[in-house]
């Protein structure tokens, strides 16, 4: 009888074994991922395959039998079709596919360089500030909000003018503009782990500044990585805005933005001179987009662990 009494003690109350019931029954629920989180994984993996396909097609652009993207035929503004224009001429007779191939050169190179380039000047001035502190903080702030007080698109108009339309022009301004979004975030970051327990018993191990200073530029990694993927479809899309207004790579260079200008005037006759490299524009970011959502979501789950 004895053990019976313990054996219920042990077990608890009717009303405690019923709420450990709902417990664990709920735990699967909770841990068991969600429809929607596996239609991202989905998502960043078409967007990742998207993007390698533009990248390999724009570096064998040369191999591919496309013509030239610059040649002019007879065939002004065809059709797409199963002939020798799959996608149709422009309103030159120039092939829309080998252009819209040669274009993603421009686009990926923009957002690429100029992203990286933003990236290693921005994430290193954040950190830096970030664990510093003091006038140098208070320098590189002013820098970053002087940069941030500028419209994107005026600033990028003005520094065409002044250096001329270039491809080396468009990385630079892109480059600048992505400087301070980089930069925030890795010093919000810097100053957030700065003072932490992990981070101050590692400075006292290697008694200076590296060891603080290691382990804070590991848990930037996770926003550096998002910031990163996110700011080439920001890039991207800047570039295509400068080459619609005429500011981009000078033709005949052909660009995904310099194509939707010129296919504007004649958009109720010929809309597919708009809608097939507004289509290459749009898969390219939101690839970019999904791929950024997809590593904030795993990188931040490991950095977390």
């Amino acid at each position: 009888m004895t053990d019976l009494v313990r054996k219920d003690h042990d077990i608890g109350t009717p009303e405690q074994v019923a709420a450990i019931g709902m417990t664990a029954a709920a735990v699967p629920a909770a841990v068991k991922p969600s429809r929607r989180h596996r239609r991202r994984d989905y998502g960043a993996l078409l967007g990742a395959v998207w993007i390698g396909l533009v990248v390999l097609a724009a570096l064998t652009a040369q191999w591919l039998p496309l013509p030239d993207p610059n040649e002019i035929t007879d065939e002004f503004s065809a059709t797409p079709g199963w002939g020798a224009h799959p996608l149709g001429t422009d309103s030159l007779g120039r092939d829309t596919l080998s252009r819209c191939i040669y274009g993603a050169r421009v686009s990926m190179t923009v957002a690429i360089v100029g992203t990286t380039v933003a990236m290693v000047i921005g994430v290193t001035a954040g950190m830096v500030a970030g664990y510093v502190r003091g006038p140098l903080d208070r320098v590189i702030s002013l820098v970053i909000n002087f940069l941030l007080s500028f419209p994107a698109l005026i600033f990028l108009i003005a520094l065409v003018a002044a250096l001329g339309p270039s491809l080396s022009t468009l990385v630079l301004g892109l480059a600048l503009l992505g400087i301070p979004n980089f930069a925030r975030v890795a010093r919000a970051n810097t100053i957030a782990f700065s003072e932490r327990e992990f981070v101050t018993a590692a400075s006292t191990r290697s008694g200076n500044m590296e060891g603080a200073y290691s382990g804070a530029a590991r848990e930037c990694d996770v926003a550096r990585h998002v910031a990163r993927a996110r700011g080439d479809g920001d890039t991207r899309r800047r570039e295509g805005s400068l080459s619609f207004l005429g500011l981009g790579v000078p033709p005949p260079t052909p660009s995904w933005g310099g194509m939707l200008a010129a296919g504007r005037e004649s958009l109720r006759e010929y809309p597919h001179l708009v809608l097939i490299p507004m289509l290459f524009f749009f898969l390219t970011v939101y690839s970019f987009n999904k791929l950024g959502d997809w590593v904030r979501g795993r990188v931040g789950k490991e950095s977390s662990v």
